[in-house]
């Protein structure tokens, strides 16, 4: 069996730790209809109401004792209660009235005997009563290191690949057991449960695909949990009657803990966050490959312990984002954790599409379940469709000479600066290479753990552009640009050609670092433009319809969406880099009423790129403490990327993967810039 978990506190915004029925029971419904099937009480007893919903609508419980003293961790641990004979009557008494009380749920899998409360002589108490008194039930203990009396091996915040060397057997002893062959011996045999990680604080968590391949890789690993489940904010309202969330230090507070409070995967007002989005698609428990070349889908039931007999199996052709067939797919009685192949149905392709094809499968509820009503998406794939492209598009070096682009245009192309001041009527401030973003949470990390740190000791978000030169042709005009912080060695230069484009304008960015660049990294790399503000209508194909960085895209799907500049924000509870879209073949920027506006597409050898729309700037983002610091400046903030930094989960944990860190080195991206068609119709 394998635990898909989550962390919980109980919290309310309204009335802090007192919860209602009713919001106890949207907390199972919300955590049920997002693949999550277990929960560890941290670090408390729940209240019992709680686990009576458990038990009625299917989750596994870890349930945590009231034991932590985490606070000596300052005292280096001097008079820890743990190892204090004169608390273990206390301590006792907490164990026996959670055993006691919660031993005839169902729902209770583990008994968990306290948390981060280092190690001492009453664990020992703790753990011979339970046994005695249940010993049917698995006891849990992380942080003594020598697992004495843990029936798992367990950490907090192991990397990826830590998590799958342990899956291995592979692991560095701990050194409390290295010169213990014996308790060495017993700790290698158990089985490993990651009961904290993938730190959801703000935009983030990354790599929850990762750290969930790793655990289904290894029978050894028993599940993770998620930290946490919800943002601890409470609700508070300005003068002027804008609603926002509070946390440390908002109330006069002190000492208090900052934003380190508001680290879940629902925001306080229990609204999914990008990350619960995420997690849900990692842990989703019927894994579909679509197989175009060998006319073959594979489903591979990852359920522990039901068939795969309740869910429908939808397919959905789309070209260019627009369905154009779909039906039901045919899959046999499949058992718990077993796999089977079926053909690919017999798919309608046009002799001429208007473009990418992709088939999606979707696996959903038939029936209603207690936990939600038939047709609810348990799990989904995309695949593209080989087929016959049809001619492209007119692309490239067109004949067109940007003085005729001038003519034909109205092109307002600043022949110094290499800045492009207006399309037509639309008037345009850019575009200008973008390396910074608003700091998330994970970038400012903790403590030493701190990309952000480095990257302001670099100066990354002071660089100066300079204009090294000018070069005009017919056919072109190059800007070269070199951009630095002052008093540092290390430089990017940057090329920017301008060159005709069908009825458009092509813009080709080429870098070089210069300097000693090290390990360093860049938070982003790509260009920005400021648009008017009536451009509040934003239409694209690529993936979508939510947010996605390198190490979180896993629940964004390719298609045609379309939102307002207002939905593509994400209101974190802290203010700091969001709202991106990746994967991004076009989009367009318009106003709602005429259709008028700019349209961008990919172009060169990467035409796929990242977007953000918003109607502030980056700087005043990442000067805003709460939501409603945030006001729209007059213009419409365009952000287009080649590439991005990774999330990670830094904020407590490891920073993004070797593979989703950004580098600085050369490299070419190209942009097309047209007019967008007049009208609000397809394109």
């Amino acid at each position: 069996m394998l635990l898909r978990g989550v962390n919980r506190h109980e919290h309310d915004p309204e009335h802090g730790r007192a919860l209602s029925l009713a919001t106890m029971r949207e907390d199972l419904l919300l955590m049920k209809r997002h693949n999550i099937n277990a929960v560890r009480t941290a670090h408390y007893p729940p209240h019992p109401a709680f686990l009576d919903l458990c038990d009625e609508l299917g989750l596994w419980v870890v349930e945590e004792c009231d034991i932590e003293a985490h606070g000596f961790i300052h005292a280096a641990w001097h008079g820890n209660p743990a190892d204090d004979p004169r608390w273990r009557p206390m301590l006792l008494d907490r164990m026996r009235r959670m055993v006691e009380r919660d031993k005839n749920h169902p729902s209770v899998v583990i008994w968990s005997l306290g948390n981060e409360s280092h190690h001492g002589r009453n664990f020992a108490a703790l753990a011979d009563w339970t046994r005695t008194r249940d010993p049917a039930r698995p006891l849990h203990y992380e942080r003594d290191r020598t697992y004495r009396h843990s029936d798992f091996y367990s950490l907090m915040y192991a990397p990826v690949d830590e998590v799958a060397r342990i899956g291995r057997h592979e692991e560095q002893p701990p050194p409390e057991t290295a010169a213990e062959p014996a308790l060495e011996h017993r700790r290698r045999a158990l089985p490993f449960l990651l009961c904290e990680y993938a730190h959801a604080m703000g935009n983030g968590p990354g790599s929850l695909t990762d750290y969930q391949r790793a655990l289904e890789a290894h029978p050894r690993c028993a599940g993770g949990f998620v930290w946490e489940w919800i943002d601890h904010g409470l609700r508070r309202v300005t003068a002027d009657g804008r609603t926002y969330f509070g946390y440390g230090g908002d109330f006069g507070d002190t000492p208090h803990g900052g934003t380190f409070c508001v680290d879940g995967l629902v925001f306080p007002d229990r609204t999914p966050s990008p990350g619960l989005l995420a997690y849900k698609k990692a842990i989703e428990p019927v894994g579909i490959t679509v197989d175009p070349v060998g006319g073959r889908i594979v489903i591979r039931s990852r359920y522990d312990l039901r068939d795969l007999s309740h869910p429908r199996f939808i397919w959905t052709l789309e070209d260019e984002g627009r369905a154009i067939a779909g039906g039901e797919l045919d899959v046999p009685p499949l058992d718990a954790l077993q796999t089977t192949e079926i053909p690919l149905p017999e798919l309608p392709v046009p002799e001429t599409p208007r473009g990418e094809l992709w088939l999606t499968v979707r696996a959903l509820l038939a029936a209603g379940e207690p936990w939600a009503p038939p047709g609810h998406e348990v799990a989904w794939t995309q695949a593209p469709i080989p087929h016959r492209a049809p001619p492209p598009a007119p692309s490239g070096p067109s004949g067109l000479t940007l003085t005729d682009l001038d003519l034909d245009l109205d092109l307002d192309l600043d022949r110094r600066t290499g800045t492009l001041r207006a399309i037509g009527a639309l008037r345009l401030d850019g575009p200008w290479l973008d390396i910074w973003r608003a700091p998330t949470d994970n970038d400012r990390g903790m403590g030493d753990n701190s990309v952000l740190r480095t990257w302001r000791a670099a100066g990354l978000d002071r660089m100066v552009a300079r204009t090294v030169r000018v070069e005009e042709r017919p056919e072109r005009l190059l800007v070269e640009t070199r951009l630095a912080p002052a008093g540092l060695p290390h430089a990017l230069r940057v090329r920017y050609v301008w060159t005709a484009d069908g009825p458009g304008l092509r813009l080709t960015v080429r870098l070089t670092p210069e300097g000693p660049w090290g390990g360093l990294t860049l938070p982003r790399l790509g260009v920005r433009l400021a648009l008017p503000a009536g451009l509040d209508r934003v239409r694209w194909y690529g993936k979508g319809p939510g947010e996605a960085y390198p190490d979180s895209a896993g629940a964004a799907r390719v298609g045609l969406f379309t939102a307002t500049v207002a939905e593509l924000q994400t209101p974190y509870v802290v203010p700091q880099e969001n709202g991106r879209r990746a994967a991004v073949r076009w989009a367009e920027i318009t106003d709602p009423v005429s259709g008028a506006g700019l349209r961008v597409e990919g172009a060169g050898d990467t035409p796929h790129f990242g977007f953000t729309v918003r109607p502030w700037s980056t700087e005043a983002l990442e000067a805003a403490d709460h939501p409603t610091d945030l006001a729209p400046d007059g213009r419409t903030h365009l952000h287009l990327d080649h590439a991005q930094y990774g999330l990670g989960s830094a904020s407590c944990g490891p920073g993004p993967l070797p593979e989703h860190r950004l580098s600085p080195a050369e490299c070419a991206f190209a942009f097309v810039f047209r007019a967008a068609p007049s009208g609000k119709g397809d394109s």
